[in-house]
C-alpha cells in the first residue's frame, strides 16, 4: 500500500491537502512549516515548484512563485527541499509543476530525481492525459503517481481518460478559472462531483477557492478530500505561525465533523 492508498483507506476520513510554494517566503520557512502542517492534520502536501508563467494560478500564488524565483529557487533547489522534508513527514509529497521544468530536465530524469527525493506524485496543470503517456511510463517505473486535474466543463470522455490513466487521486477544480480564496463556491459544485462519481471510484479531492471551514465542510460532504492553497499562502506571507496553524486546526475540525456525522 503506497502513501496515497494509506490516506484514503481510512474509513470515513476526509483528506486535508495543503499547498505551499517552495521557497516562499523562504526555503527555511518551507522546511519549518511543512512538518507542522502535517502535525496539525494535513494528510497530503503539495509542493509548488516556482514557475515564471503559472497560468492556472491567481494573484496570490503568482506573487509567491515570482518572489521565490527572485530568491533563486529553481528545480534543483526544489528537489533538495523535498529530500530534506521526506524523513520528517509520513504524508505523501506531491510536486505541482508546469510541464516546462519537466521537459527541460528530461522526463526520465525528472521522475528519477523526484523518486530519489521522496516525491509520491506530480500535478501538472498544463499537461493533459492525452499527451502524458511517456511521463506516465517513467513515473510508473519510479513509483511516482500522475494526478490529473478536471474542471467543471470537462466532458465525460476526458474524465474517463483521467481516471483510467492517473493514479493517487483526481484533482477536481471547483470552478472554471484560476486559484484564489473566494467568498463563495459555485452553486453547481455538487453536480460536478456527482458526475465524476458516476464515472470512477477513484478518490476525489476538490480545490480552488476553499478558504473557510464552512466551505471545507460543504466540499467534504461530497468529496474525499479538500485542497487549500491560496489562503494558506496568504497566512504564510503574514508570518504569524500561530494564526496559520489555528486556521489549519479549524479546517481539520470541519472535515472531521463531517466524517463523524457520516458514520
Amino acid at each position: 500500500m503506497n502513501r496515497f492508498e494509506k490516506v484514503f483507506a481510512r474509513p470515513g476520513h476526509k483528506a486535508l491537502v495543503a499547498f505551499v510554494t517552495i521557497g516562499y517566503p523562504s526555503v527555511a520557512t518551507t522546511l519549518e512549516t511543512v512538518p507542522k502542517l502535517v502535525e496539525h492534520g494535513c494528510d497530503i502536501i503539495e509542493l509548488g515548484i516556482p514557475f515564471s508563467d503559472p497560468l492556472a494560478d491567481g494573484a496570490t500564488l503568482q506573487e509567491a512563485s515570482y518572489l521565490a524565483l527572485k530568491q533563486g529557487v529553481n528545480p534543483d533547489e526544489c528537489f533538495r527541499v523535498a529530500a530534506q522534508l521526506r524523513p520528517k513527514v509520513e504524508a505523501p509529497l506531491v510536486f505541482l509543476t508546469y510541464y516546462n521544468p519537466v521537459l527541460a530536465r528530461g522526463q526520465e530524469k525528472f521522475c528519477r530525481d523526484a523518486a530519489a527525493a521522496g516525491i509520491d506524485g506530480f500535478i501538472i496543470p498544463d499537461l493533459p492525459p492525452q499527451e502524458a503517456e511517456d511521463l506516465e511510463a517513467h513515473g510508473c517505473r519510479e513509483g511516482v503517481s500522475l494526478i490529473y486535474m478536471l474542471a467543471p466543463n470537462s466532458p465525460d470522455y476526458r474524465i474517463k481518460i483521467a481516471a483510467e490513466r492517473g493514479s493517487g487521486f483526481l484533482y477536481l477544480v471547483s470552478l472554471t478559472g484560476v486559484t484564489g480564496a473566494r467568498s463563495a463556491l459555485p452553486k453547481d459544485l455538487e453536480d460536478f462531483v456527482a458526475r465524476v462519481r458516476k464515472i470512477t471510484p477513484r478518490p476525489l479531492c476538490v480545490g480552488f477557492g476553499i478558504s473557510t471551514p464552512d466551505q471545507a465542510r460543504r466540499v467534504a460532504r461530497i468529496a474525499d478530500g479538500v485542497i487549500v492553497g491560496s489562503r494558506l499562502v496568504q497566512l504564510m506571507k503574514e508570518g504569524d505561525e500561530r494564526k496559520l496553524l489555528s486556521w489549519i486546526d479549524e479546517m481539520r475540525a470541519a472535515l472531521d465533523g463531517v466524517a463523524s456525522s457520516e458514520q
